[in-house]
């Protein structure tokens, strides 16, 4: 089928994707989007298709059209790699200061036995919990809870929580860089207790990073479940392709 034959709300969402690709990688100056024809033009679609997608694209909260002013990006978002294990401070690093509420800092004398078993800890032994509402720009960005080997995370409450990133922490403490993480990304709709704390509507997308973290030698000493705001996050990666084996 001809592309300009395919039905308008097909040709919309195709071109939502390309315009959603370009506002992610920062493509228009000053956040300001060509007008209808323009876009038109480069994307080799009809105005109301571009119209559709523009509304698409507003209703993700990704622009606002206002008369007089035009098409603008609301909320650029941020890229978040998943090639490199690096905390989100260190990621989002120039694209503005994140700040960390400290929510929960304690030991936590029998951890929840999934926690245990993940973090090769003996029977009974305890563990430390942290949690924190991390903020970029004054803005809500994720609600990250961890589970630590106790050796590892209790010297950590005595230090900067709130204004240093965890893996920077753990690498002092232990005395050697971090080594390997296991990473798994879900999309999930947020309950009511933290869509509140993030400051989106209860049942907004969002992504929830569970991420399991180990010393160079293998060991575990760091189970994190992150959630994330989809609306002003993106994840990417590196991939490449190996040859099949026969």
């Amino acid at each position: 089928m001809d592309v300009s034959s395919r039905p308008r709300a097909e040709r919309a969402r195709q071109a939502a994707d390309v315009l959603r690709q370009q506002i992610v990688r920062g493509a228009f100056a000053d956040d300001v989007l060509p007008d209808e024809r323009t876009l038109g033009a480069r994307l080799g679609a009809s105005r109301n298709a571009v119209r559709d997608a523009l509304a698409l694209l507003r209703s993700e909260g990704l622009i606002a059209r206002r008369q007089g002013v035009g098409t603008t990006v609301v909320k650029p978002k941020y890229g978040h790699g998943l090639d490199r294990l690096a905390g989100l401070a260190e990621t989002l690093d120039g694209y503005g200061t994140v700040t960390n509420e400290v929510r929960a800092a304690c030991v936590v004398p029998r951890p929840p036995e999934a926690i245990a078993e993940r973090l090769r800890l003996p029977r009974d032994a305890e563990a430390v919990y942290i949690e924190r509402l991390r903020r970029l720009g004054g803005v809500p960005l994720s609600l990250d809870t961890t589970y630590l080997a106790a050796d590892i995370g209790r010297p950590l409450l005595a230090r900067d929580l709130a204004g240093r990133d965890l893996f920077a922490l753990i690498e002092e403490t232990a005395g050697e860089p971090l080594g390997s993480a296991e990473v798994d990304v879900h999309a999930i709709n947020a309950g009511p207790d933290t869509a509140a704390l993030l400051g989106i509507p209860a049942g907004a997308a969002v992504f929830a990073i569970d991420r399991l973290t180990r010393l160079p030698d293998g060991r575990p000493v760091d189970a994190e479940s992150i959630h994330i705001r989809a609306d002003r996050l993106t994840l990417h990666t590196t991939v490449h392709r190996r040859p099949v084996s026969a």
